[in-house]
């Protein structure tokens, strides 16, 4: 990946280099949902869906994080749980190791370089925040995501974004712990325990 131009950077990268890890994890999210792979779950949460008849049978390739977010998926997850899987977890190192190298995160202190802030800026000028979905294709939609983030997903696809719990909080499996175990505080805040 060393010395790769900003213009072919995948979705997944961008948004990493943009907002993080959640970012990176959402686009990812979305490819999949588009792909017919992942739906919404119960009270904001994702999960695999069933293929629809006629579809392919496979996935296309995926990249590594979207492949790990796929197979984190096992059983529905809110976005707090879905980041703190294991391959979820190994696979956004890896991803940021190639930035790092790359020459766009650098590690201490942790953040864009000049050169991915440069990337970032141009990608922007080049491809506006889209003000409606109609006539954008899936990467369209992917590559707007990963540059404006939450703006983009609440405006593209609402629905899903919404239902999927992909913004805010977001949704989760796990039952609250009950209050009496968040140290008499009743809001669950510095308890040290409990779920994302």
């Amino acid at each position: 990946m060393d010395g790769v131009p900003a213009h072919q950077l995948g979705p997944h990268e961008i948004a990493l280099l943009r907002g993080g890890s959640r970012a990176a994890v959402q686009v990812c999210v979305l490819a999949l949902h588009l792909y017919g792979a992942v739906g919404a779950g119960r009270g904001g949460t994702m999960r695999v869906t069933a293929r629809p008849p006629g579809a392919a049978r496979e996935l296309p390739v995926l990249p590594p994080l979207t492949k790990a977010v796929h197979a984190a998926l096992y059983r529905p997850a809110g976005m707090g749980q879905l980041l703190q899987r294991h391959g979820v977890v190994q696979a956004l190192a890896a991803l940021r190791g190639d930035l790092r190298a790359s020459g766009l995160l650098r590690a201490v202190p942790p953040g864009r370089t000049a050169r991915g802030r440069r990337a970032l800026r141009a990608l922007r000028e080049d491809h506006p925040l889209p003000a409606a979905r109609a006539g954008l294709s899936p990467d369209a939609v992917l590559l707007a995501v990963a540059l404006y983030g939450d703006r983009a997903l609440t405006s593209l696809v609402p629905r899903f974004t919404r239902e999927a719990g992909l913004v805010g909080r977001g949704g989760t499996t796990e039952h609250a712990l009950p209050e009496s175990w968040s140290g008499g505080g009743g809001d669950g805040v510095g308890s040290g325990c409990g779920t994302a």
